[in-house]
């Protein structure tokens, strides 16, 4: 599989506990501009395209293509439309691709939505945050419940699929507050919803609030307490978790989403997203003995040509500052702040990392391919391998189920405790 994600900067103003990239300026030089960004990415998507090509990469036609942000519909909808018809132009999409932006409800009408449906989307994921209107204000929200529920009625005229996200944890939210944004989400009739607990950076408006005392610190407990209402209402209303924090209707589930935690392919664009490969052929070429941007954006798009000695995996990310992100684009480059190889045994880690969030399971065979893969061996005779057996301790301590098929999955208190499960089989791994 191969995935598109496009990330959009801009916002109309930067909420209090956000530390993604995003800006509200209107304009961040070198042509990262709301109104000429369509045209800088379309461009990124040609380098990258050649990167690909360079360096031995065929992906298959797109099966899932992401707009997110930032606030993806804070641009004009033939914007969004130009760049996902670029890259069915320059890789090609599959029939059944999954196309979805992400939409801040007070940006987005009936009208917007139609053009994004008569353009070839199939997905908006709404940010709902909360039903609740002081929560939202401690959010720095500016949208109401009705603004939601207005987008997710358009979204279902034009024949779009919608999911709602939401944050619990708020500073000042009660779990009657929690309550009434889990089922005000069920009530709008939805397949699809995301319900993640709130993350604190202190650099952030919230942190600092935080620090300062003018606002309460999350608390853990509360928070898992909120993760087993909304668990437990999603489920009676017949959405299923299929990731830690994710739940759906079968068959509605975020296949992007799903794409990542299965470790597949994906193309970043825009600034600071990350793109990763599972396999990439290395030139054997003394200045590009690693495909790693020397420095800052100076990653040309014809780097690394020569003779193929060496597959391996890697990840890459975008400048994060679009001014800078543009320049590289200006001067023909491909815009990696950076990149890094991933070795085999960080491939096995993340196997497990990503498999463990899922309701899907951590596929027991694959780890242990993926285990000698990373020569983890004992000795060159003995393939060591994680039995059932010894995962009989974190079976009774009720973290983990284990299928017929040596399948791994979490509990919900595997969910909850997901750091703990995941260090835990780290350990009987020896990594």
């Amino acid at each position: 599989m191969f995935e598109v994600y496009i990330h959009v900067p801009f916002c109309l103003r930067r909420c209090g506990y956000c530390d993604f990239n995003t800006y509200t300026a209107t304009d961040l030089g070198a042509g990262a501009s709301r109104g000429n960004y369509a045209n800088m990415v379309i461009r990124e998507m040609k380098l990258t395209k050649q990167w690909q090509l360079d360096h031995g990469i065929e992906e298959p036609p797109v099966s899932t293509v992401f707009f997110g942000g930032g606030t993806p519909t804070i641009l004009a909808a033939r914007d969004l439309v130009a760049m996902l018809d670029a890259v069915r132009k320059i890789w090609s999409i599959a029939p059944d691709a999954e196309i979805t932006t992400e939409a801040n409800p007070d940006t987005v009408n009936e009208y917007y939505i139609n053009e994004l449906a008569a353009g070839g989307f199939t997905r908006v994921s709404f940010g709902m945050q909360s039903a609740v209107p002081h929560v939202l204000k401690t959010l720095d929200r500016t949208h109401t419940p009705a603004n939601v529920a207005a987008g997710v009625n358009a979204a279902n005229k034009a024949g779009l699929r919608s999911s709602v996200d939401l944050i619990y944890g708020a500073p000042g939210e009660s779990l009657d507050d929690w309550r009434t944004s889990v089922t005000t989400a069920i009530d709008l009739g939805v397949n699809h919803i995301s319900a993640y607990a709130l993350t604190v950076e202190p650099t952030t408006k919230m942190g600092r609030q935080i620090a300062a005392g003018t606002l309460p610190k999350p608390n853990d407990d509360d928070e898992a307490a909120k993760y087993e209402i909304a668990d437990d209402l999603f489920a009676a209303a017949g959405l299923e978790w299929y990731e830690v924090s994710n739940w759906a209707r079968p068959g509605y589930e975020s296949q992007h989403n799903l794409g990542y935690w299965r470790n597949v392919d994906w193309a970043g664009l825009g600034p600071g997203a990350h793109s990763h490969y599972n396999a990439v052929t290395e030139a054997d070429h003394p200045q590009s003995a690693s495909l790693t941007a020397p420095a800052v954006g100076v990653c040309p798009a014809d780097a690394g040509l020569g003779v193929v000695s060496v597959s391996h995996g890697l990840r890459s990310w975008d400048i994060a500052h679009p001014r800078l992100w543009g320049t590289a684009i200006n001067e023909n480059r491909v815009p990696w702040a950076d990149s890094e190889t991933i070795t085999p045994e960080e491939n096995l880690e993340e196997l497990i990392m990503l498999g463990l969030r899922l309701h899907e399971g951590l596929d027991l065979d694959r780890i242990n391919r993926a285990i000698n893969d990373a020569g983890m061996s004992s000795t060159p005779q003995t393939l060591r391998t994680v039995s059932v057996d010894q995962l009989a301790p974190m079976i009774s301590e009720g973290l983990i189920t284990v299928s017929d098929n040596h399948r791994v999955v979490p509990t919900r208190r595997g969910r909850l405790l997901n750091d703990s499960v995941i260090e835990q089989f780290f350990d009987f791994v020896g990594v």
